[in-house]
């Protein structure tokens, strides 16, 4: 690609991706609202509010591809939620309409389906049970690209991300981690394969635990090669099991099934 841009380039993810995707354009385009370091070598850093309509079409005129992991990635009041993921993937699909159709690596969640239950194995075809109004913005974002796909012909991956950390931190994570090699090659492998479409795909690595049917990533010719399983000691001895009926031990989506709706 001659420029890639990385949408929420300040976030853990966005840093991440930074650090170790500079081999996929001639440049690589940063943008966030938050502070972020200054451009290096093939880089533009070009701060942008996704809520900003004409900001974001210039944001992603002369974009190949672009990376999204922008927006609010946790829990917050409905007003934020709505300007970074409602509004925000909004204005995002209708700039890369008119600007192109670059792909579109979509970073969405697995707090999509976070009230399914941890003895039930489900695949991309369940219906969703958003565990709150964060979990609800990532369905309206599947809705979007897959209708953009569909009459304009845009293609995205869907891609619920689990958990990526440098390793698992509880014992919910040993079923949801993505290790950061996984995530980087999950990345290229969007970018690489010749058909895309508008795949959803389960952003986890090949955990021994787990309760995602994994197999919409052959689609896309995409295997995970990190395991949570080297790190269950470590994490069994590090905490007490939860008590059985606790929302970690009972739901997909773990303790966001508690969360409040939050208020300004």
């Amino acid at each position: 690609m001659k420029r890639l841009l990385i949408t929420g380039a300040a976030g853990n993810l966005g840093k991440l991706a930074r650090a170790r995707l500079g081999h996929m354009a001639e440049v690589i385009r940063l943008s966030d609202i938050a502070d972020m370091d200054p451009a290096g070598e093939n880089e533009e850093v070009i701060p942008c509010n996704l809520g900003d309509e004409a900001a974001v079409h210039d944001l992603v005129k002369g974009c190949d591809g672009i990376l999204h992991l922008g927006g609010v990635s946790v829990e917050r009041p409905w007003d934020m939620i709505q300007r970074g993921n409602i509004t925000g993937v909004y204005n995002l699909y209708e700039a890369a309409r008119a600007h192109g159709m670059p792909r579109i690596f979509f970073a969405t969640s697995n707090h999509t389906i976070g009230y399914y239950r941890q003895d039930e194995m489900i695949d991309t075809r369940d219906p969703m049970k958003p565990d709150g109004l964060y979990g609800v913005s990532k369905c309206f974002g599947e809705a979007m690209a897959s209708m953009y796909h569909s009459k304009f012909g845009q293609e995205t991956a869907l891609i619920r991300i689990g958990s990526c950390f440098e390793k698992p931190r509880d014992r919910r994570m040993l079923a949801t981690w993505l290790s950061p090699d996984d995530f980087i090659s999950l990345v290229e492998c969007v970018f690489r394969v010749p058909m895309l479409g508008c795949p959803v795909i389960w952003g986890v690595s090949d955990n021994d635990e787990g309760w995602w049917d994994r197999s919409s990533a052959k689609l896309i010719g995409w295997r995970a090669r990190d395991n949570s399983e080297a790190y269950r000691a470590e994490i069994e001895a590090a905490a007490p099991c939860p008590p059985p009926d606790a929302p970690q031990s009972v739901y997909q989506g773990g303790m966001f099934t508690e969360e409040p709706i939050h208020k300004t």
